[in-house]
């Protein structure tokens, strides 16, 4: 259901521009931690294969966080010999950590990531970023469990991926195939809008980002990829799949109880065919009479469940009160969330209120079937009181979806949506062009600058209270003596915790 108006027509989503071959519209990040000898061929490999198969500018960014060995001078070396090359250095460990702060500081439309070992064919590259050159995706992943998918892995690593993708469509309801693979894009203004909730700085980060970009209804793109596994990779297998389902335990409470505002990113990107006002087709009508009939018919079968059991030690009338009112509560909380789409804890308290108005209509057709009942027979059999009780509710259900509509969670145009909440606000990113630090001692600032500003499709307005506009403005990774440090960055609602020293590499 929408919770905010719109015009008949919104405008498309835009295709960047072939031309400003001075800005570069991809950004590909590489993290690493201790890579002194694969980094350089990696980097030189990369860079041959975008000089020669990307038709747009490019920057390639080596993210360096807490390296010991050498593995700073070496991205200093590459920065030094390729003019597309920068490095950049944090001080703390975690992938997540170095993505988000690299790709929050980025002037390019276009933020991609892949790990050093390039285990992913090169390739694939131009299909990932493509749909979001054309405005058709929000993110873009690589998949190794992609039918068509080639990968080469020990049995190990293959029934450790395969287990962990079951995980996350068992608790998260995931309906991406491959969480894990290190070859995945975003485009730079829904990064801006969805790195400020995600908690993650080590390995769940990428899981995070895509589960809460797919339970806000943001587009994810798919692309099989062929996929060598590196026999030396450094992973600590067990610590970072223990990392991993606590993350999934964290993300999934936050999920359940409404703690993520997930408002924020409900399709604010372009254009969605379910936003226009189309002549005689009122608005999500199918999808909510789809939503309530599932709920409905589970609601029913606990309700009769609950009525079985409470028969065994009451009469009907309290048996059939009892069951109807646990019922009647479980049914308005399902129907508020899947059937009308209220988020959050917002008005939860005066929904139940008008569905126990609604549970009282149904409870005196219920109760008045059963009079008749018993007014007709002295001691009726029990699977007549149960078709009695289905016949009453089936009456009372379409009334209480008429009453759910029009009265309970009416559209009107988002005023009446707790989502709207007057705490909500929105943090919205001026990029500028990042200035990297060479050699240890002076900040570099790259020769590049944006010809005219990049197009940008439709994009979330800062909220706005008493004729007030309340905006968070940020700048990653520049401290005040000039240098880049960690620069995660700090927005409320963010959960505050966002340290791990035992970030395993």
């Amino acid at each position: 259901m929408r919770t905010d108006s719109s015009p008949g027509t919104l405008p498309a989503r835009e295709h960047l521009p072939a031309g400003n071959a001075g800005t570069p519209v991809l950004d590909v990040v590489i993290p690493v931690y201790n890579e002194e000898k694969d980094l350089g061929p990696c980097v030189v490999r990369l860079h041959d294969h975008l000089k020669r198969t990307f038709p747009y500018a490019f920057r390639i960014t080596v993210a360096d966080n807490a390296s010991t060995d050498t593995t700073p001078q070496v991205a200093q070396r590459l920065e030094a010999e390729l003019a597309e090359v920068r490095s950049f250095r944090l001080e703390q460990k975690g992938r997540g950590r170095a993505l988000r702060t690299v790709w929050s500081a980025s002037d390019a439309p276009i933020l991609a990531y892949m790990d050093v070992d390039l285990s992913t064919d090169l390739n694939a590259l131009l299909p990932l970023v493509a749909p979001l050159i054309s405005g058709h995706s929000d993110l873009a992943i690589g998949s190794r469990l992609a039918r068509s998918s080639r990968v080469v892995r020990g049995a190990k690593r293959e029934f450790i991926s395969r287990t962990y993708n079951l995980i996350l469509r068992g608790s998260l309801q995931a309906r991406f195939s491959d969480a894990q693979c290190g070859f995945k894009a975003i485009r730079r203004d829904v990064a801006q809008v969805l790195l400020p909730l995600v908690e993650d700085t080590g390995w769940f980060f990428d899981t995070e980002m895509l589960v809460l970009a797919e339970r806000a209804g943001l587009r994810i793109h798919e692309v099989p990829v062929d996929w060598v596994d590196d026999p030396n990779s450094t992973v600590h297998i067990v610590k970072t799949a223990t990392d991993d389902l606590k993350g999934v335990w964290r993300v999934g409470k936050a999920l359940a109880t409404g703690a993520l505002p997930l408002d924020r990113l409900t399709r604010p990107f372009g254009d969605d065919p379910r936003d226009r006002d189309v002549q005689d087709v009122p608005k999500g009508l199918a999808r909510q009479l789809v939503g309530f009939c599932v709920v409905g018919g589970l609601s029913t079968l606990f309700y009769l469940v609950l009525y079985s059991l409470f028969r065994e030690f009451s009469g009907s009338q309290i048996a059939n009160a009892l069951a109807l009112l646990v019922s009647a509560v479980a049914n308005t909380a399902a129907n508020r969330r899947l059937t009308f789409g209220v988020r959050g804890r917002g008005g939860a308290v005066r929904h139940q209120a008008q569905g126990l108005v609604v549970f009282g209509i149904g409870l005196a057709l219920t109760s008045g079937s059963l009079a008749a009942l018993n007014a007709a027979s002295s001691d009726p059999a029990h699977s007549t009181e149960l078709a009695v009780l289905i016949a009453a509710n089936l009456a009372a259900t379409v009334l209480r979806f008429l009453l759910f509509r029009a009265w309970v969670f009416p559209d009107r145009d988002g005023s009446a949506r707790p989502e709207a909440s007057p705490s909500t606000v929105v943090a919205t990113h001026t990029p500028s062009s990042p200035t990297y630090t060479t050699g240890g001692h002076q900040p570099y600032q790259p020769p590049y600058q944006p010809q005219g500003p990049l197009p940008q499709r439709p994009g979330h307005q800062p909220y706005t209270q008493g004729g007030t506009t309340t905006t968070t403005r940020f700048r990653a990774g520049e401290a005040a003596d000039g240098t880049w440090r960690d620069s995660t960055m700090q927005l409320q609602p963010v959960r505050p915790h966002d340290t791990e020293p035992g970030d395993p590499r």
